[in-house]
């Protein structure tokens, strides 16, 4: 995965701690919990993926203890926060982060088994638009009938930035690298349509975020 990582922080903890920390993790991995709490099937199989720093994946296990949570990160460095925050957490509810880059293609076909759930959170800025449409696809190929997909982070609404702020950050963005910046959300919302899953509500979060849900429909 080619993506454009933002600048996260050493939890502080001691040089040997292999632990990260991410202030935009902290931010919103309550909100995003309640969210899930609220539209997740209650006892399951949860896939994250670009699980970033583990923050918020603990968050999530503790709140749906019911779900069997499975992180998933490409960078060695965070795989390792992921299992350092778990092993703190005490959760029984969150396997060893696993090695996966979800914008190769054809990664849902190696999956054991699908998830009912599928949770990412603020990757689609931070790489190109045929990666983020590989990881969408690939994301509505491993979702089991029935499941649920939960889909945060900033978006463009027509093709605009809806504040300053945001317009100045998707430049920053783009100046660094102009393959990727803010998505379009109905662009977004296309893709997935496109490979089989329904729409279900968009949620307006702080911070001009969405968080937007999906589901894989039973087919009868």
């Amino acid at each position: 995965m080619r993506r454009l990582d933002l600048p996260d922080a050493p939890s502080g903890a001691g040089s040997d701690d292999p632990r990260i920390s991410a202030p935009s993790a902290l931010r919103n991995r309550d909100l995003i919990a309640a969210e899930l709490a609220r539209v997740a099937p209650p006892k399951a199989r949860a896939l994250e993926i670009a699980s970033g720093t583990g923050e918020h994946v603990v968050r999530f296990a503790a709140v749906l203890p019911g779900l069997m949570w499975q992180p998933t990160d490409p960078d060695p460095s965070r795989r390792a926060s992921i299992a350092a925050w778990t092993r703190e957490s005490g959760l029984g509810n969150i396997r060893p982060p696993r090695d996966l880059d979800a914008t190769r293609y054809g990664w849902a076909d190696e999956e054991p088994c699908p998830a009912n759930l599928v949770v990412l959170v603020n990757l689609l800025h931070l790489i190109s638009v045929p990666e983020a449409e590989t990881v969408l696809t690939e994301i509505a190929a491993v979702l089991a009938p029935g499941g649920v997909f939960v889909l945060y982070g900033p978006f463009l609404r027509d093709g605009e930035a809806t504040s300053e702020g945001d317009a100045a950050f998707d430049a920053s963005l783009r100046a660094q690298d102009p393959e990727i910046g803010y998505k379009d959300v109905i662009d977004t919302c296309a893709c997935l349509v496109d490979a089989g899953l329904s729409h279900v509500e968009t949620v307006a979060m702080p911070a001009n975020n969405l968080l937007l849900v999906f589901e894989r429909r039973d087919v009868t």
